[in-house]
């Protein structure tokens, strides 16, 4: 089985994870629907009439690859076979199948298992690493397939009934049950522009992939994670929320090969209570604007450095993540409703979102050939470039895409992903800058988050 874990509080493994708005239907009818089972016969009813609905749409995905690896003590190269168990929901009847990226990533053989048993090759039409999501066609359909509808109008509630059906530890279709435990979580540490539905419903690896189901029989999320000391389920999972999941999808059956990610053209920080004390305002919320993007969607639509951005479409906004994830559910030049708080008072601005300034290939890399950086592969930073490479859209400098072996860049110690931020105390923009750099030059970098400065000897 794949699963994958990282550090956090604790271990995130990934087998299920998470989607937003716990504000939209608060007062609505769709509230006022909402009741507490009033009897032991009510709390006895049964999920069966849900799961015979959504059930025949969830399949069972294994995917076979070959890694290379190199023997540790010997060095000789070779070959190694790896294999992945996950789930998968169709969400088109001629046999379009959305499942995690981690459960295909990698692999050239995948195989589908529907409910009824019947299987089918398949392959992988887009994949999306930043949310984890790919869609898979199956290959030899002739008919049209059981599908669950991909609920987007994020209707949801914390405390809302779910089912999580999917594949866990390989043994064959499951399904559990539980509640929304929180939307909107941002700082889960699986993705930077992530939002997602926390789920108490049990998920383990092999679930991923797999439908996160509200009472209606609808897809409300793929199940992405959970936080876990065990690697099993301890009640914390997350799923990829629906607006997400169509986005992907929609990309995809549209012919797209990549998921194109529009940005508002600003950057901010969370309100916290000194903040909020500061402002006058009632309470910790919404996203202060520390920078805008010249000519930008933001700065065109009138945001200012200042504002506060308390929701975008209505959903609520409390943080940089929550704010990526919210417009990168939108289509590029599709128009977002900003509300913002400007000197006390609420607006709200219409602006069309568009895709980020810049070219994300590292193609036209420029190798330095002179001087103590001789060696380096370097391209100048811009906002597709830095984002696509899951940085800061707004950070400047030069990165370093590979380092020649043996050369003077290799020996002074820098490294692929590397920032050069400044030479000299001087700001690093261009490529030019880096030419016959001489050595006794104070050199400052960015390694993985960490700002490095020194002296080249």
């Amino acid at each position: 089985m794949k699963t994958r874990t990282l550090a956090i509080a604790l271990a995130l493994t990934l087998a299920a994870c998470g989607q937003p708005n716990d504000t939209q239907a608060q007062d609505g009818v769709f509230a006022e629907n909402r009741v507490v089972p009033g009897d032991a016969l009510a709390m006895k009813s049964s999920f069966a009439p849900v799961v015979r609905t959504a059930a025949p749409a969830v399949v069972n995905i294994s995917a076979r690859g070959v890694q290379q690896v190199r023997d540790p003590f010997w060095g000789i190269p070779g070959q190694r076979q790896t294999g992945s168990v996950g789930s998968g929901v169709i969400v088109r009847s001629t046999g379009v199948v959305v499942t995690n990226n981690h459960v295909i990533a990698g692999m050239q053989q995948i195989r589908v298992t529907l409910n009824d048993r019947r299987e089918f090759n398949a392959r992988v039409v887009l994949a999306d690493e930043r949310s984890d999501i790919a869609v898979l066609q199956l290959e030899g359909v002739n008919e049209r397939l059981p599908t669950l509808n991909i609920d987007d109008r994020e209707e949801q509630q914390i405390g809302d009934l779910v089912l999580a059906i999917g594949n866990p530890f390989g043994v064959g279709q499951t399904v559990t049950n539980g509640i929304i435990s929180a939307l909107n979580r941002t700082e889960t540490g699986i993705s930077d522009s992530g939002s997602f539905i926390q789920t108490d419903a049990a998920i383990n690896p092999g679930n991923s992939g797999g439908a996160l189901v509200d009472m209606d029989g609808d897809l409300i999320g793929i199940n992405t994670a959970i936080f876990s000391r065990s690697g099993s389920s301890s009640g914390v999972g997350f799923a990829v929320p629906a607006s997400m999941v169509k986005r992907v999808v929609d990309s995809a059956v549209g012919g797209a090969t990549a998921v194109v990610r529009p940005w508002l053209g600003v950057k901010g920080e969370a309100v916290s209570a000194e903040i909020a004390r500061s402002l006058d305002m009632d309470r910790p919320q919404g996203l202060v604007v520390t920078e805008v993007w010249p000519n930008g969607p933001g700065a065109r639509a009138g945001l200012r450095v200042g504002d506060v951005i308390t929701a975008v479409d209505g959903a609520e906004i409390n943080d940089q993540g929550g704010l990526n994830f919210r417009v990168g559910t939108r289509a590029p030049n599709e128009t977002v409703a900003v509300s913002v708080l400007r000197d006390g008072r609420s607006q709200t601005l219409n602006a069309r979102v568009q895709p980020l300034p810049g070219e994300a290939s590292t193609d036209n890399a420029t190798v330095v050939r002179s001087g103590v950086l001789a060696g380096a592969q370097v391209l100048a930073l811009n906002p597709a470039l830095a984002d696509s490479l899951g940085g800061d859209p707004f950070a400047s400098g030069v990165i370093v895409g590979g380092v020649q072996r043996g050369s003077y860049a290799h020996r002074v110690g820098l490294q692929g992903g590397d920032i050069i931020l400044t030479v000299n105390g001087r700001a690093v923009t261009s490529v030019q800058q880096l030419a016959d750099v001489g050595r006794g030059s104070e050199l400052t970098i960015n390694r993985r988050g960490q700002r490095i400065s020194g002296v080249i000897r």
